[in-house]
C-alpha cells in the first residue's frame, strides 16, 4: 500500500504545495487507485497535479464523514473524474452543525451536492468489502452522541439539532502484508474506539496502523496524554496523525508514543 497526502494543514514548501484545514489522501493498493476525502476546496486537485497524480485514474473515492473540510471538493472531484463512484455511509446528509451557546454554524457538505451528483454516489451500511483487501467499517461503539455533545457537534433533524453520534463516519481499512491499516480522517468516534471496532470486525487479523486526524485541537494536555497512553496500550505499530490533531496535541502525543508517531503533511508518502 502506498498513500500520498494531497491536503493537510501543513503545507509542503519544497513542492510549493499549499495546505488548508482539511484532509485528502490518494491511496494505491493492489492495482487500485483510491481517493479518501477532498479537503475543504479544490486545493487537492492543484496539489495532485504538483505531485504527479492523475485524479482521472482514481477507481473509487471514499468520503470519511459528512463535514465540509473533507467533502468541500466533491464537485471538483466529480468534474476531474468522470466515472468513479464515491462511497458514503447511508446516514450521510447535508445536516451537520457546530453549536456552542448562541453560536451556530453549518459545517456540513456543500448544499445540494448529494442531489446534484446522486448518480456518482454509493451509500453503504455496515461493514463492506469494496474490493479485495479494502473495507469500509462504520462505528459500532454505543453512546457516541456523548462525544458529539462534548465537542459541540450536532445534526439537524425534524426535532431540531441533536448531538452527533457520528453514524455518518466510517473507517477505510486496508489489509496489507504488515497487517490492517486504518484510515479515519478525524476519528470523531475516538481513536481507541476505532482500533477496537476494527479488531472486532476482523478478529483474526492484526491491526498495524492508524492514519488520520484525532480531533484534539484545543484539548488539554492531560487529556491528550491519556489518549496517547491508551493508543500505546493497544499495541499498534504505526500512528500517523495531523489535520484536526493540532500542533500542541501532536507534541504531547510524541512524548507518549515516540517513534511510533509520525506527522501528516502535504506530500507525505506512506508505504506499508
Amino acid at each position: 500500500m502506498r498513500a500520498t497526502v494531497l491536503v493537510d494543514n501543513i503545507k509542503n514548501e519544497e513542492l510549493e504545495a499549499a495546505g488548508e484545514w482539511g484532509l485528502a489522501i490518494y491511496i494505491e493498493h493492489e492495482g487500485k487507485k483510491i481517493l479518501l476525502d477532498t479537503g475543504s476546496s479544490d486545493l487537492f486537485v492543484t496539489n495532485a497535479r504538483k505531485l504527479g497524480i492523475s485524479l482521472e485514474q482514481v477507481d473509487f473515492a471514499v468520503l470519511s464523514h459528512a463535514h465540509c473540510d473533507h467533502g468541500g471538493g466533491m464537485k471538483e472531484f466529480f468534474q476531474e473524474n468522470s466515472q468513479a463512484t464515491m462511497y458514503l455511509q447511508k446516514s450521510c446528509g447535508e445536516d451537520c452543525y457546530y453549536k456552542k451557546l448562541f453560536v451556530r454554524s453549518y459545517v456540513g457538505l456543500p448544499k445540494n451536492i448529494l442531489k446534484t451528483f446522486h448518480n456518482r454516489i454509493t451509500y453503504v451500511e455496515g461493514k463492506k468489502e469494496v474490493c479485495d483487501g479494502v473495507y469500509l467499517v462504520p462505528h459500532t461503539t454505543k453512546g457516541l452522541e456523548k462525544l458529539g455533545k462534548r465537542d459541540n457537534m450536532y445534526r439537524k433533524t425534524k426535532w431540531g439539532l441533536r448531538p452527533d453520534d457520528f453514524s455518518h463516519e466510517h473507517s477505510l481499512v486496508i489489509d496489507t502484508d504488515s497487517g490492517l491499516v486504518i484510515f479515519n480522517s478525524c476519528s470523531h468516534g475516538g481513536a481507541v474506539n476505532i482500533i477496537r471496532e476494527v479488531r472486532q470486525a476482523f478478529p483474526h487479523k492484526e491491526v498495524y496502523g492508524l492514519i488520520g486526524g484525532f480531533h484534539l485541537f484545543g484539548k488539554p494536555a492531560d487529556y491528550v496524554r491519556q489518549l496517547g497512553q491508551e493508543i500505546k496500550d493497544t499495541g499498534i505499530s504505526y500512528v500517523c496523525t495531523g489535520h484536526c490533531t493540532g500542533k500542541h496535541a501532536y507534541k504531547v502525543l510524541k512524548e507518549e508514543l515516540g517513534d511510533t508517531l509520525h506527522q501528516l503533511q502535504v506530500g507525505l508518502v506512506i508505504e506499508v
